[in-house]
């Protein structure tokens, strides 16, 4: 695997007990495919990670808002661009490449729990690669299905907790096409579909060309995701990882 040489100057930084101070991006082969990735690392060791990845036609910088944030919650964030423009199994095997060398500690310190969050066509991406030994939540933002129904199939094999967060029907999220998910999902601990929201409102950060075509952005909206993000890292991966030591691990919200 080629890596940036700045990279190996954190790289020694992590293996010495530190973390990213800085993001960094890193070249990394996912399925074969040559592609970039940005870690932000939480400012002190951690064997947590989540994945965020990006929607169609998008790039990992808009997603990179929510890594950051992420990152300050103590977990590991990795943004990869995802190698191939259309075909949503090949990335799903990509992120199962990922999730592989991030446990395996190729890309730094072994990760031993990973979350999965995908935005739109990333949402469909990320739940089929959602059973990958290693992966213990999965999010899916205003995800897209195919209309053969590849997603639907998916969500009824996942046995692993997922949240849902939904815009209304739009041409942009092809009219609720995921809608189906929420009754599929064996362990669907919350499904919100946010009053007036945009597609763009589920990446950050968002931009002009977006939001020309799916509607302008709004930043209490954008909040009610960015809440939600952090209580699935709290839930699936803090809290675990402190109840053993004096801290009770926090129930995670229902169905609205």
């Amino acid at each position: 695997m080629l890596l940036h040489l700045r990279w190996w100057g954190a790289l020694l930084a992590m293996i010495a007990g530190q973390a990213l101070a800085q993001p960094q991006t890193v070249d990394v082969t996912l399925d074969g495919q040559l592609t970039l990735a940005e870690l932000h690392g939480p400012g002190r060791p951690t064997q947590k990670a989540v994945i965020l990845v990006h929607g169609f036609m998008r790039s990992r910088l808009t997603m990179s808002d929510h890594a950051a944030a992420l990152a300050r919650d103590g977990v590991l964030a990795v943004v990869p661009d995802m190698p191939y423009a259309t075909d949503s199994r090949k990335n799903a095997r990509a992120l199962a490449d990922l999730v592989g060398q991030l446990r395996a500690g190729t890309l730094g310190p072994a990760i031993e729990q990973v979350v999965l969050v995908g935005f739109s066509a990333g949402g469909l991406s990320t739940l089929l690669a959602a059973d990958t030994p290693g992966v213990v939540g999965y999010v899916g933002l205003d995800a897209f299905d195919r209309p053969g129904g590849v997603g639907l199939a998916a969500a009824r094999r996942l046995d692993k907790p997922a949240r849902l967060l939904r815009a209304p029907s739009s041409f942009c999220n092809a009219y609720g096409i995921a809608s189906p998910w929420v009754g599929a999902l064996k362990q669907l601990q919350q499904d919100r579909v946010i009053q007036d929201a945009s597609h763009c409102d589920f990446e950050s950060p968002t931009d002009r060309t977006c939001q020309v075509f799916c509607g302008k952005a709004d930043p209490a909206r954008q909040a009610i995701v960015r809440q939600t993000l952090h209580e699935a890292i709290r839930d699936w991966l803090i809290a675990p990882a402190t109840a053993g030591i004096g801290v009770t691990a926090s129930l995670a919200p229902g169905r609205p």
